[in-house]
């Protein structure tokens, strides 16, 4: 069995084609939003929350059947209908260079989505290569609760602190010391991170 090479992609302004319009493909959809990918869904039907996300202007919705047309400069293509046939179809329609994925065909599709939750710049996926999707969300779901809300802010502060010690400290081995400090449990805990950081490092420079 091949595995799977786990890669994060930057989908900004890339073209995503959904065909399906159904509760399979809300979920792609919805997890595409903040992408900022050019999401195109094209379903005969669509569930009442495509149909909102469209007249927001959110996705394009196109009210009709699929064409081999549709993923012609498509980045990423779901094939996400309750049509096996149709599914197949979009597989047949999308060139070498095009990544896949059919909802009711991992083992022929160029990659799946595996389940996952943000805290702000942290983003934690899970996946059990297929075995079983219902486990990989019963383990995101004991994780959300191990890396809770407090994460956001703490990477936002771990974001600017890095920055600061890269550009301000130029000895590679205080770099390193630095960098793995702010990463301690005092940090994630600390009411005061910014006052922390600063005498951390003036204990540092002195």
């Amino acid at each position: 069995m091949n595995k799977s090479y786990p890669i994060m992609l930057q989908l900004n302004g890339r073209k995503v084609v959904v065909s399906g319009g159904g509760k399979v493909a809300e979920r792609k959809v919805v997890s595409l939003l903040d992408t900022g990918a050019k999401v195109l869904v094209v379903s005969p039907e669509a569930t009442e929350k495509l149909k909102q996300l469209a007249l927001e202007g959110k996705i394009i919705w196109q009210q009709r059947s699929f064409s081999a047309d549709d993923v012609s400069d498509a980045f990423l293509i779901f094939a996400a209908t309750n049509d096996k046939e149709v599914n197949q179809m979009v597989r047949s329609a999308a060139s070498d260079h095009q990544l896949v994925t059919i909802a009711d065909d991992p083992e022929e599709s160029d990659f799946h989505v595996p389940a996952h939750f943000k805290r702000g710049r942290l983003s934690i996926t899970v996946s059990t290569g297929g075995a079983s999707p219902i486990l990989a969300s019963q383990i995101r779901e004991q994780m959300e609760q191990q890396f809770d809300e407090t994460y956001e802010e703490y990477l936002e502060f771990l974001f600017k602190a890095r920055q600061r010690i890269l550009w301000e400290v130029q000895d590679p081995s205080l770099k390193r010391q630095l960098l793995t400090a702010i990463i301690s449990p005092e940090f994630l805990k600390s009411k005061n991170r910014e006052d922390d950081f600063q005498k951390l490092l003036d204990e540092y420079s002195l």
